[in-house]
């Protein structure tokens, strides 16, 4: 099998994708990105999609790139931050099928734990997520209904 090399230019190649049309059922999060140094904003914000999504995958659990294709998050947009030279938000794009349904765990452990670690960024904070109805659904709610909760809170 082929490696990936970890290098930030492949992230760019695959995962910035300013051409995607987000679909309805998308998961999209708004990423408050500063790069280091000499780092483009492009490279930043395909690097937070990267890793958010499938680059940390290893050959070994995907089965060629028609599978990494499918879980991929992809940067579609990233714009400056008014007044803050230095920082821009980059907005990813997930699709439904990265995350387990009804975990709210996994959803930010995906999207945030192996993120925040990432070399190629200086700070960054997750500013907003679009959560699509095909997605909150999957959640079952309380055991015995709604107004059992809000009767048990007054």
């Amino acid at each position: 099998g082929v490696g990936f090399k970890a290098g930030v230019k492949d992230y760019r190649l695959t995962y910035y994708t300013p051409q995607y049309q987000t679909k309805d059922t998308d998961i999209l999060a708004a990423f408050r990105v500063t790069p280091q140094p000499g780092v483009p904003p492009e490279e930043a914000g395909a690097a937070v999609a990267a890793e958010s999504s499938t680059g940390t995958w290893t050959t070994v659990w995907t089965d060629g790139l028609t599978s990494l294709d499918r879980y991929k998050g992809r940067c579609y947009d990233i714009e400056p931050v008014p007044g803050e030279e230095t920082q821009f938000i980059a907005y990813v794009a997930y699709p439904l099928d990265l995350f387990e349904e009804g975990s709210v765990t996994n959803l930010f452990t995906s999207i945030v734990g192996n993120v925040f670690g990432f070399k190629a960024l200086r700070a960054l904070r997750l500013e907003d997520l679009r959560i699509p109805p095909a997605y909150s659904k999957t959640f079952q709610g309380p055991p015995h209904g709604i107004q059992v909760e809000r009767d048990k809170l007054n």
